[in-house]
């Protein structure tokens, strides 16, 4: 299953002197999509963080020094809106829908809940077993997660790998302290975007913005490191390097097989490697190679023949992330155990096929087709194209639409694809797991 590239309509883009960024296109109707994209994930906990940033998420909702938790969670909730949030291996964002009315409203909470919260030790008592039955369901479907175990192999010994869940023993170790310290060093308006994705006109959005920096400004108390920042008489702040927030890069790359045990009925396999990253003109190969192999169509290449021809699953399906420097492939299908042989060799064949002769014109003008049309469907997602665009243009300061994205494919060889398989497909650059 492959992630949809970031895509998104005509645009307007501006830095405020705090260095926060603001990205805004219109849409086609009175619903506004909108949200702050965070560069901070799961690779930026330090050693003994693991699983911080995830929780800093739940806990941004639990207070601020002009909000308790229940107004937080009711202020979109009142005219009919929601409020929401997501925490990756890169970026933590903070989204809300709603009516165009209520557009200063939903400002003022986001900046006032990502810039302003105090995440109290007692809502931090309850919520953190809120989070630990969140990890306790995870462990209960192998099927998912398989897919953060594969993880940690491929980027083994690195943050990249670890669960973006965390551990219970050492969640229920955290402070408040501990909490408010990861947000001083990551949560900044030099580290964040403002998106919106409504028709909110561009001077609007600035004017409700500064409005609510002001208002986040004169909530905070004497000393704190964000007020130099957000005062209008301070110096323009530049974005975060990877240096200043501790990003390092992956580890060399070393395949590895594993079997571990696990007492279901199923047997689970993942088999892949390290890939490409986002900024890697290679990746828009391998996403439309992948979507060939084991896209979410019907009649991808895998689901033909572990399926289709020999009924040995229900889902088999490949994947891939890419990530600002480096990226992930993989496979994955659930079987009988007594089928995992059969099923390893029949993808190693689809495998081989993809690297041994490149797809002719026909094959990849049908593909090009397929995708196109997966995309133009999935950006009828309001949601997902807005989230897309805040995304895109906090990790890699660039916007896209669906036509440069359309031109961009069209563009493709088949040689680009073969060479992609050849780099990437070889049976000794493979990582496999498999759960029995």
């Amino acid at each position: 299953m492959a992630q949809t590239p970031d895509i998104a309509p005509r645009f307007h883009t501006e830095k405020l002197p705090c260095g926060l960024r603001i990205v805004c296109a219109p849409s086609a109707t009175d619903v506004v999509y909108c949200g702050i994209a965070v560069n901070a994930g799961t690779r930026d906990e330090l050693p003994d963080e693991n699983g911080l940033a995830h929780f800093c998420e739940h806990l941004t909702f639990k207070g601020t020094r002009r909000r308790r938790s229940w107004h937080i969670l009711n202020r979109m909730e009142t005219v009919g809106g929601d409020l929401n949030a997501y925490t990756g291996k890169e970026e933590t964002i903070y989204y809300t829908a709603f009516l165009k009315e209520h557009f200063a409203r939903a400002t003022d909470l986001l900046m006032d809940i990502t810039l302003g919260s105090t995440y109290p030790q007692a809502e931090m008592n309850k919520e953190v077993e809120v989070v630990i039955d969140e990890i306790e369901s995870y462990k209960d479907s192998p099927a998912e997660l398989i897919f953060d175990d594969f993880e940690n192999l491929v980027f083994h010994g690195h943050s990249l790998g670890r669960n973006i869940l965390g551990e219970a023993d050492r969640l229920r170790e955290f402070r408040s302290t501990d909490v408010q310290r990861f947000a001083s060093r990551l949560y900044r308006p030099e580290n964040m975007v403002f998106f919106v994705y409504g028709r909110i006109p561009p001077a609007t959005v600035r004017r409700e913005v500064e409005k609510a920096l002001k208002r986040v400004l004169l909530s905070l108390p004497e000393p704190n490191p964000l007020r130099s920042a957000l005062s209008p008489s301070g110096a323009p702040t530049l974005p975060l390097d990877d240096a200043a927030i501790g990003r390092t890069a992956a580890p060399e790359y070393e395949p590895q097989n594993v079997a571990i045990h696990k007492d279901t009925h199923q047997a689970h396999v993942m088999i892949g490697t390290r890939a490409y990253s986002a900024r890697d003109p290679r990746h828009l190969s391998l996403y439309l190679l992948n979507n060939i192999l084991g896209g979410p169509g019907m009649n991808s290449r895998l689901n033909v023949s572990l399926r289709e021809r020999n009924g040995l699953v229900y889902t088999v399906e490949s994947g891939m992330t890419s990530y600002t420097d480096t990226g992930i492939w993989s496979v994955y299908f659930g079987c009988d155990p007594h089928d995992v042989s059969r099923c390893r060799r029949l993808v190693a064949k689809e495998l081989k096929r993809l690297s041994d002769k490149p797809l002719t014109p026909q094959a990849l003008e049908a593909a090009k087709r397929q995708i196109k049309g997966q995309i133009g469907i999935s950006h009828d997602s309001f949601e997902n194209v807005a989230l897309a665009m805040g995304k895109t243009y906090l990790h890699y300061h660039r916007t896209q639409d669906i036509e440069t994205l359309y031109r961009k494919i069209d563009a493709l060889t088949p040689s680009d694809l073969h060479a992609v398989a050849q780099d990437l497909f070889q049976e000794e650059r493979l990582t496999t797991l498999i759960y029995k």
